[in-house]
């Protein structure tokens, strides 16, 4: 748990988390879901050493009241779906895969919640989700860091994203 000053701000956090997206090379849009307003951040990486394929990282984030872990399954689920959807290029499988960080920002947060995001890795076929769980309140961000068996080259790169995009003590998100 990263520890700083004040009370956070769910806005500031949401915009901080676009200009590091921006600053990394992401890609990053606006959508209306439902009412809600989701930053849609994407970038696209190949390496050899990931056997030559193409990873197309989706970061999808909302500021919503509360989080719970209904909540944040939906969205990962939802994530998921638009990626696949709006993807593009290679069909999954082909040299081409899908990571994606589905994030949730509150001050009200189940503890359940962070841990159901923290437990594991999601996976589907060429894709792989790691929910975020980003509790203001407490000043955490629970995530899944480990190296799972299906995925596993890509997850140096999926940590070293998570770190750079989601670390409160760099969002300077109070106020």
């Amino acid at each position: 748990m990263t520890t700083h000053a004040g009370p956070f701000v769910p806005d500031a956090y949401f915009e901080s988390l676009e200009r590091r997206l921006v600053a990394d090379g992401c890609v990053t849009d606006h959508q209306d879901w439902s009412g809600s307003r989701v930053l849609v951040g994407r970038r696209s990486d190949f390496r050899l050493r990931w056997m030559a394929t193409r990873l197309d990282l989706f970061t999808l984030a909302a500021v919503v009241p509360e989080i719970t872990v209904a909540h944040i399954a939906t969205f990962t689920e939802q994530t998921l779906w638009y990626a696949k959807a709006t993807k593009g290029g290679r069909p999954l499988g082909m040299q081409a895969g899908i990571g994606a960080f589905p994030v949730l920002i509150s001050n009200q947060v189940d503890p359940a919640a962070a841990q159901w995001a923290k437990a594991q890795q999601r996976v589907a076929f060429a894709c792989m989700a790691r929910p975020v769980v980003v509790d203001l309140s407490s000043q955490s961000v629970a995530t899944y860091r480990g190296r799972p068996g299906l995925g596993f080259v890509y997850s140096a790169h999926l940590i070293r994203k998570s770190t750079l995009y989601f670390d409160i003590a760099a969002s300077g998100s109070s106020h």
